[in-house]
């Protein structure tokens, strides 16, 4: 298959990890800024998202993106950028290589298992393979583990690939913001994320920004 390189492009893997609704709006938040999506979804995510999301996503990559595609039709977040769905081998696709990969990749959510073959630069899938690529290229590589509690295993692969530049963040989402609803956590955690790649958005109010201003303790 021929990929058209766009302007903007990013790699995103969904995994095993529970925090499926997290993958499903961070994905309509890129495609909405015009971003070019390189998907990637382990077995074990669409179990995840059968559960969590009520979608029964086909392994087919093509029929895949069309399910996923008539999933965000009705979303508040027009689409204007392009889903491109790769299987987990599709070895010959730009995010296995250095000289084509997007220079930016989230994983979210992010399980354990994958957190420990990225840490450890296993490579037997496109999906770790992907990420492995966007660290030896001084990428921006994000993981949205899912889990609790850690155990020292995991947070030793944490600290291993927060010293070789990938950022942690934890799938905990504040509570400042006054959250009335599920979807109003996962746009939470999503606009962080979308903070950290530089990426406009008016999913949350900030920090001091609209915010009801705290009442003073009277000492």
């Amino acid at each position: 298959m021929a990929y058209a390189k766009k302007a903007k492009a990013i790699s995103l893997a969904w995994t095993g990890a529970s925090g499926a609704p997290y993958g499903i709006k961070l994905l309509e938040c890129l495609l909405a800024a015009d971003y070019q999506v390189f998907l990637m979804i382990s077995s074990a995510a669409r179990v995840v998202l059968a559960t969590e999301h009520g979608l029964q996503l086909s392994a087919n990559p093509d029929k895949a993106k069309a399910q996923l595609l008539e999933q965000l039709a009705n979303s508040d977040e027009p689409s204007k950028g392009e889903l491109v769905v790769l299987g987990k081998e599709e070895w010959f696709s730009p995010p296995a290589s250095g000289s084509a990969a997007p220079k930016q990749m989230v994983i979210c959510p992010c399980s354990t298992g994958t957190l420990a073959a990225v840490a450890t630069g296993m490579s037997n899938t496109l999906l770790e393979r992907a990420a492995d690529v966007v660290l030896k290229e001084r990428g921006q590589l994000i993981l949205v583990p899912r889990e609790t509690p850690f155990s020292a295993i995991h947070l030793e692969h944490m600290l291993s690939l927060t010293r070789n530049g990938a950022t942690i963040m934890p799938a905990a989402p504040g509570f400042y913001h006054n959250p009335k609803s599920v979807q109003d956590l996962v746009n939470f955690m999503v606009s962080r994320i979308l903070d950290h790649l530089g990426i406009e958005h008016d999913l949350t109010s900030r920090w001091g920004y609209g915010h009801p201003q705290s009442h003073a303790i009277d000492n």
